[in-house]
């Protein structure tokens, strides 16, 4: 009779292991790895951005040999969700991209640009000298993108999804931007995990409120504002007053949007200025951002679609809701630089959100010199961006290898952010039985911990704010 072992093989699959590789103790570079016995996969894939030391971040190889991922899922396409993937197929990555199939429609304008932005980038650093190597090279490029798009594979909302065998996926509607969806996983023990991705608000002006939260073992949720509350009465007024008074004033309004959903987002509160007669049909509204236009195109088709996720007021509306006539597209480089001839007040959306880069760059060092115009940032600005730096009060701002004095009016604006604040996050977890564990990410520091304290006194859950790195098991 054989002696028996005193560890004996496991009987079923082991729990999977967790791993946070990005997104954490920064709203940006959300990358969280789930490896089971027979699966590895990526959710979510973004770009670090803001200050210089999590940029350099985004040269470091992800930790994981890229060819050994077998699938990503992406929660929707903003850069710090997306923006990564060309890299990773350049590391050898060759799996499907899992996603909705308007995100994977937005996501093809974002990479693109992306991939455009880095390529000029790494010339300018060559031909002006600014770049430490020699030469500087683009993070990835065009190529780097067609291969990445071929990757994309569409999975309908609401349909459960078998993507490995013992794996399975469904996607829900997120409310943040079109085709954003929070995720929940089925992995080979049964165990569930859910990713909230950026969770939108139930006030959104274009959006559905999300899908309801409906349980999971273990939970990945965002806490951009998990130490604020919106007030978007006071947002709109706001909005209002400083539209108005730059305009009688004869000055400039200039707006750096996100190009996906708060370019749409600000234009459709820029029709309800227009209505209301706050902004005169004789000044212009120029949409100088050749990514926001596409991005519009792709909100205009779900509109002509009649998707669910817009809201009945909007699809009633038709494409009008979106269109603040007369409205001036700025699609070429010469078309943008026209805008510079204009004379009297005008208002101009133009990107990167956060000042980052893009065309707002040459409209802000021109225009914040002049007390007459003002700068209106309508969203969230993380640590390190321009953006930040304007809501900070910093009296000049460097750009193209100088300083720019800041003599414009600066409004902050918050709350036109697509996503959810504190109260909206724990109402939304409200209603589901308590996660095992919830881990807080996309969140600067005291974001994450205030909205921990939040959910562990008003929900009683465990909810942890997880170091950069850490590895869990999902139980």
């Amino acid at each position: 009779m054989s002696e028996a072992s005193p560890h004996p093989a496991p009987s079923g699959p082991r729990p999977a292991l967790l791993s946070f590789l990005g997104g954490v103790g920064t709203v940006t570079g959300s990358k969280f790895l789930v490896e089971s016995d027979h699966a590895r996969l990526l959710l979510d894939c973004g770009l670090f951005q803001g200050y210089a030391d999590l940029r350099r971040r985004n040269w470091d190889r992800l930790g994981r040999d890229a060819a050994d991922i077998h699938a990503v899922v992406v929660t929707h396409a903003h850069l710090d969700h997306c923006g990564y993937l060309p890299r990773l197929v350049r590391q050898g990555f060759r799996g499907p991209v899992l996603t909705t199939p308007h995100t994977a429609r937005l996501a093809g304008i974002v990479l693109r640009d992306s991939a455009r932005l880095q390529m000029e980038a790494a010339r300018h650093a060559n031909e002006h000298g600014w770049s430490k190597h020699h030469p500087a090279k683009p993070l990835y490029d065009d190529t780097d993108v067609d291969r990445t798009l071929s990757y994309f594979d569409p999975v309908p909302v609401g349909e459960d999804v078998e993507i490995m065998t013992g794996t399975r996926l469904t996607l829900h509607h997120g409310g943040h931007i079109l085709g954003s969806a929070w995720a929940r996983l089925t992995l080979e023990d049964g165990h569930t995990l859910a990713v909230s991705g950026d969770l939108g608000r139930p006030g959104h002006p274009l959006l559905m409120p999300p899908e309801p939260f409906s349980g999971a073992d273990t939970l990945l949720m965002e806490s951009t504002y998990g130490d604020r509350k919106h007030d978007q009465e006071s947002a709109r007024s706001a909005f209002s007053a400083v539209v108005e008074r730059t305009v009688s004033r004869g000055g400039t309004v200039v707006i750096p949007a996100f190009a996906i959903d708060r370019t749409e987002v600000v234009l459709h509160e820029l029709t309800r200025l227009r209505d209301s007669g706050v902004l005169p049909r004789s000044v212009p509204v120029y949409v100088d951002s050749p990514m926001a236009l596409a991005a519009l195109d792709v909100y205009r088709d779900a509109v002509r679609e009649r998707s669910p996720e817009l809201r009945p007021e909007i699809l009633d509306r038709g494409e009008a809701a979106l269109s603040p006539a007369p409205f001036l597209a700025a699609r070429t480089v010469q078309e943008s630089i026209d805008i510079n001839s204009a004379h009297g007040p005008a208002v101009i959306v133009s990107s990167a959100g956060m000042a980052t880069g893009g065309r707002v760059l040459h409209h802000l060092h021109r225009l914040l010199p002049d007390p007459r115009n003002a700068v209106v940032v309508v969203g969230f600005a993380a640590a390190g961006t321009r953006a930040r730096d304007l809501v900070d009060g910093v009296r000049a701002l460097k750009m193209f290898g100088e300083y720019v004095p800041v003599r414009a009016e600066v409004a902050d604006v918050p709350h036109f952010s697509a996503h959810a604040d504190a109260v909206q996050i724990v109402d939304w977890l409200r209603g589901a039985p308590a996660p095992h564990t919830t881990y807080l990410v996309h969140g600067e520091p005291m974001a994450s911990e205030a909205l921990r304290d939040r959910i562990d006194h008003e929900l009683g859950w465990t909810a942890v704010v997880p170091r950069s790195g850490e590895a869990v098991l999902v139980r």
